[in-house]
């Protein structure tokens, strides 16, 4: 049985998703084996509670403040992460990009979801950046996409699975990410399924 670790840093909806899939039966047999959290008024921490998923909260400012490492933060959370038997670890909403400290704790096993087409628009402000190229004239559409992370570029890897979002002419910005966001919970558990059901284990 996959057991999968979903890092988080904010809502939690694509974590939810997940969590209703695999209680669900698709994602069968995997189990979401824990959360984790940088940040400790994330909502997505109250919705692991209710399906009972064991919640760490680790935050990066501690090892800031002391003046350690990135790497130190990066190996730290990985022994605590292995230590669940997690074979995939899951970036729903995780606002760090990781060091090799890290990936090399779970080679070709960490997976990222984009609210954004491969090769555009990194970084934090995905939709928003989109939104407004699409004011500008500069794009059509928009997208979602669903890769592995086997180095620290910013959301940059092979990609799992894509899907085009369109933009409408009368769009606000809200609409555009609640379309966004459809997209996101199913195509992240479609990735999901399709990677655990080729993974030799």
């Amino acid at each position: 049985m996959p057991r999968i670790a979903i890092l988080i840093s904010g809502f939690g909806s694509n974590q939810q998703a997940i969590m209703d899939a695999a209680q669900e039966g698709r994602l069968p047999g995997v189990e979401v084996a824990l959360v984790v959290s940088n940040r400790r008024e994330a909502f997505g921490i109250k919705r692991a509670v209710k399906h009972g998923v064991p919640v760490i909260y680790f935050p990066l400012a501690p090892y800031t403040r002391a003046g350690r490492a990135r790497e130190e933060y990066d190996a730290d959370l990985a022994r605590i992460i292995r230590a669940f038997d997690v074979e995939w670890v899951v970036m729903a909403g995780w606002m760090h990009v990781w060091t090799a400290a890290f990936l090399q704790h779970f080679p070709s096993r960490v997976v990222n979801l984009h609210p954004a087409l491969p090769g555009t628009f990194p970084g934090m402000h995905g939709i928003e950046a989109a939104y407004e190229a699409y004011q500008r004239g500069e794009i059509e559409h928009t997208g979602v996409m669903v890769h592995l992370v086997p180095d620290p570029g910013v959301d940059a890897g092979p990609v799992v699975a894509q899907e085009v979002v369109p933009i409408h002419p009368d769009d606000s910005l809200d609409e555009l990410e609640t379309r966004i966001h459809a997209v996101e919970h199913r195509l992240l558990v479609e990735a999901l399924r399709s990677l655990l059901a080729s993974d030799p284990g």
